[in-house]
């Protein structure tokens, strides 16, 4: 399996290579040069099987040679082990044709656990055999910083650096952050919004005397194995709901692109997916450009919903590269523009586009009115983030086609947020009771590269 850059202009990697290097050096995304196909038969095989073993089955692929077979099914073990739910992403219905999947059953109560506890178990098992030593830098609009510092922490041959815009996060995911005590761990508050600490991941990436003097990796979603891993759970409640004898949607709450990005692959691959519905919030860059072709940033503004407050949505450069027919110098093209200000996509892109998928925004008051109803219909708490996709969701659906809505969070991520909505405060579970008396341990730094890669330098020994 090979591995090439959205923008056409880096060296053609493996998926170990492609793992560990995240960001192509021409500034694009890697993806695999094809696209496994699953047929209706393998599909159908899924059911009844354990979410390890479909993990298994779907991601295999992609991998090449990298992971032998015992090797790779030793790794998503270790991986899922720590979930406390045995079906790792569990459905439960909200109402006729509309279902949950409850993905925050991990260590750190959302969807990038998924992701990040199998690419910290990849890692290990790469560093190990190679015996290098990985500086990963990654940005966080909330849930990607604390499932990147857990699935890191402590380990030798890994130093940990995670960017989060100070005082744009909730005070649960700030704490998951800085309370850790394992010294390769370091958290660091930028001054500035999520696109800020977004970009000056890119810029470190793009300096690459700095790159290879701290040995830089990414686990941001711009590495293709977080996409890769998400993937999975497309299959797993699609086959729960009866594919592939009948067609699925979903509505994915986002903001970065990656979650609903893996559902498009899921599609590629075979799953019979109708539609797959972008949720944001009022920061909704990505329901503007989708329904009207501009992509045009005016600013970002905080919201109840925080881990969506995103306007440079780095994953949405993997779909603009199949919309635009694979061309790697037109995305190129479009990424200058978008860093000029904006772009327009072509006629023939939006056509392309529409093809998979919808999109739909939540204001304030109707994300807080859609927690408070799934509270007083259902008993249930959802998260601010899962409240958007469930509002979105509702305006799509439609009669024989069930619709799964990702729920991306616990709600006791977002405590104030819902108790503001319903009246009820959501407990952390007994893993994470202590949370709040917890020392922090945080660096405030400026939305400077210099700064930024001076800490890092400092803190690495180089």
């Amino acid at each position: 399996m090979r591995y090439i850059s959205t923008r056409g202009r880096a060296p053609v990697l493996d998926f170990e290579e492609a793992m560990l290097t995240g960001l192509a050096r021409d500034g694009g995304l890697y993806l695999p040069e094809t696209i496994p196909q699953m047929t209706p038969a393998e599909i159908a095989a899924l059911e009844g099987q354990s979410y390890e073993e479909v993990a298994f089955r779907v991601m295999r692929p992609f991998l090449g040679d990298t992971f032998a077979e015992d090797e790779f099914r030793a790794i998503l073990a270790r991986a899922y082990e720590g979930f406390a739910h045995t079906a790792r992403a569990p459905l439960v219905q909200l109402a006729p044709g509309h279902f949950l999947l409850e993905l925050f059953h991990g260590r750190t109560l959302a969807f990038k656990d998924f992701a990040m506890q199998l690419i910290g178990q990849l890692f290990e098992a790469s560093l190990r055999r190679s015996g290098r030593r990985v500086c990963i830098i990654g940005a966080t609009s909330g849930d990607t910083g604390s499932a990147a510092i857990e699935a890191f922490r402590g380990l030798d041959a890994v130093d940990v650096f995670i960017l989060y815009p100070h005082g744009r996060v909730s005070e649960v995911q700030r704490r998951q952050m800085t309370t850790p005590t394992e010294s390769n761990v370091h958290a660091l508050a930028i001054d500035g919004h999520f696109d800020d600490a977004q970009a000056r991941v890119k810029d470190m990436f793009n300096d690459f005397a700095f790159r290879d003097a701290v040995g830089l990796a990414g686990v941001n979603s711009i590495n293709w194995a977080r996409v890769l891993a998400q993937v999975v759970y497309y299959f797993t409640s699609a086959v729960s709901l009866g594919a592939p004898h009948r067609s699925i949607s979903f509505t994915v709450p986002t903001g970065n692109f990656g979650d609903i990005f893996a559902g498009y692959i899921a599609k590629r691959m075979g799953l019979p997916i109708d539609r797959l519905i972008v949720a944001t919030n009022r920061n909704d860059i990505l329901h503007r450009c989708l329904s009207g072709g501009a992509y045009r940033p005016s600013g970002v503004e905080p919201t109840i919903s925080p881990s969506m407050d995103i306007e440079v949505s780095s994953n949405f450069e993997r779909a603009l590269y199949y919309a635009y027919g694979q061309d790697g110098r037109a995305v190129a093209q479009l990424m200058d523009d978008l860093a000029a200000g904006g772009f327009t996509l072509s006629q023939g892109a939006r056509e392309a586009l529409a093809e998979s998928f919808d999109s739909g925004r939540a204001s304030e008051d109707e994300t807080s009115a859609t927690i408070a109803r799934i509270r007083e219909t259902t008993a249930r708490l959802i998260c601010p983030h899962t409240a958007v996709g469930v509002k979105v969701a509702g305006e799509h659906l439609v009669p024989g086609t069930p619709m799964i809505t990702l729920a991306t969070a616990h709600a006791a991520k977002f405590p104030d947020a819902v108790e503001a909505a319903t009246g009820t405060r959501p407990p952390l579970p007994l893993h994470m009771a202590d949370l709040y008396e917890r020392p922090e341990r945080v660096t405030r730094v400026a939305n400077d590269l210099a700064a930024i890669e001076d800490i890092i330098r400092d803190r690495t020994g180089n």
